[in-house]
Formats: structure tokens, C-alpha cells, sequence
């Protein structure tokens, strides 16, 4: 069970090769947690990532999940809530795809919003229904500010964050008053493996400074969390410049 500060015991990361999940996750170890389940495609990197995890002090355990099977998930996912309750999902996975090339291979396009979007909203539902039953817990799932307009440079991978950002507050909406805790993260740009090479936004952060948001957010209970918390101003602003202006901007 959670402690009186919302910090949990047990975790449940989809995605546990993750670099923000896994920076979570050490966070969380490192105040309370003791039970971690990653979830992912086996894989070295997997077993490396619970080793870690092992060694901090958590008793770690992976499950084999493929966003892209959302057939599979209710019964990967069903054996991890089987063996006790959890306190807290980490929906982190996630691809950026290839803009440039993704908008000459559509099936390449569809695969993004497939991981993105439909594996989440499998993934998230089957969660979501798991905490519901056993009364209590906390849905955080990894957003980004890309969702919040689509730009130019990155609108597919936008769009699928737009649609996983809608659903999200949807289900929270859909929970409040069950138990059931949900919470939206709009990371900005994460250095991380997967924006390596990129040219780097303004207000960019790491995945340290997206765990440290994720605690606090837990600890005051809130609905949507923005990392840093000047992009929420920023993001209001873009969002309602008129569309002529919006795509006239370096972005």
C-alpha cells in the first residue's frame, strides 16, 4: 500500500527499458518502494535494467509485453496483478519514429501510432481496470508537450501523444472517486537515448528531472504534470497562436 505521502511499495513499469522509467523507478526504490515488476520485450537490456534494480535494494521480476500485441496484454498483464496488488503503473513506452521517413511509409507511420496510442490505450485500460478492482493505486502515464499542438517537424508522433493525452485525462475523468489515482506527465525534450542526435529544444531535461516531477506530482496527488513547469506557460501560449503564425515559427 501507499504511504501517507502517495509513494508506493509496489510498481509496475510497461516499458522497463525505459530511461525515465527507470529513473522513476531508482527515485522510488530509494524512498520506499520494494516490489518492481518491468514489463518489456525480453532482452539483454531488460535483464540488465532489473539487475540494476536488484542491486538498489528492490525485488525485481520481468514479464514478457509487447505494445504491439494488445491480444497479449490482459493476460501479461493479469499475472502480475494475480500475484498481489500493485500501487502504481508506469506507462512509459513509447517510439518517436522517423518523421521524414515515417511520411513516405505510411506502415511505418502506423506503427508509431500503434505503440503510442493503441498498444496505450490497451495497455492502459487493462491497468486501469486491475487498480480499480483492488481499490486503490495510481495510472501514471508519460505524455509529452508534443501532444499538446502538432508541429511540422515530429506531427505523427504529436498526433499519437495527442491521442494518448486525451485518453488519459479521459479515463482519469472516468476513475475519479474509485481509488484509482490517475496522472498525466508532459515531459519536454528528455535527453535520452531516443532524442540522441537531435538538435536540442529549449527547456530540455533529463530523465532524473522527470522522476524527481513524477514523485512530487504522487506525493500532492495531481492530475498533469509539466517537466520543467515553465513549458506549461510556454505550451498555452503556442496553443492559441493563430495557425497562419504557428507554422511560421523555427519549430
Amino acid at each position: 500500500m501507499k504511504d501517507a505521502f502517495g509513494l508506493p511499495q509496489s510498481l509496475l513499469v510497461l516499458g522497463g527499458t525505459s530511461e525515465i522509467a527507470l529513473a522513476t523507478a531508482r527515485r522510488l526504490i530509494a524512498r520506499r518502494t520494494r516490489t518492481v515488476w518491468l514489463a518489456g520485450r525480453p532482452s539483454p537490456a531488460l535483464d540488465e535494467a532489473a539487475g540494476h534494480l536488484r542491486d538498489l535494494g528492490a525485488e525485481v521480476r520481468t514479464v514478457a509485453f509487447d505494445a504491439l500485441d494488445p491480444a497479449a496484454h490482459e493476460e501479461a498483464l493479469g499475472k502480475v496483478f494475480a500475484e498481489g496488488d500493485v500501487d502504481m503503473v508506469l506507462l512509459a513506452f513509447g517510439t518517436l519514429g522517423d518523421q521524414a521517413h515515417d511520411e513516405r511509409d505510411p506502415g511505418a507511420a502506423v506503427r508509431v501510432a500503434q505503440t503510442n496510442y493503441t498498444g496505450a490505450v490497451s495497455a492502459g485500460l487493462v491497468c486501469a481496470g486491475a487498480l480499480q478492482a483492488q481499490g486503490h493505486g495510481s495510472l501514471v502515464v508519460l505524455s509529452s508537450v508534443a501532444g499538446e499542438r502538432a508541429r511540422r517537424a515530429n506531427f505523427i508522433y504529436g498526433s499519437s501523444k495527442a491521442g494518448l493525452d486525451a485518453f488519459t485525462q479521459g479515463l482519469g475523468d472516468a476513475l475519479y472517486g474509485t481509488g484509482v489515482h490517475v496522472m498525466v506527465v508532459r515531459p519536454g525534450f528528455v535527453r535520452t537515448r531516443m532524442t540522441a542526435g537531435l538538435r536540442e529544444a529549449p527547456l530540455a531535461t533529463t530523465p532524473e528531472a522527470v522522476a524527481a516531477a513524477v514523485e512530487l506530482g504522487l506525493r500532492r496527488r495531481s492530475e498533469t504534470v509539466w517537466v520543467p513547469g515553465a513549458l506549461r506557460v510556454v505550451m498555452s501560449a503556442l496553443r492559441h497562436l493563430p495557425r497562419a503564425v504557428f507554422r511560421r515559427l523555427p519549430l
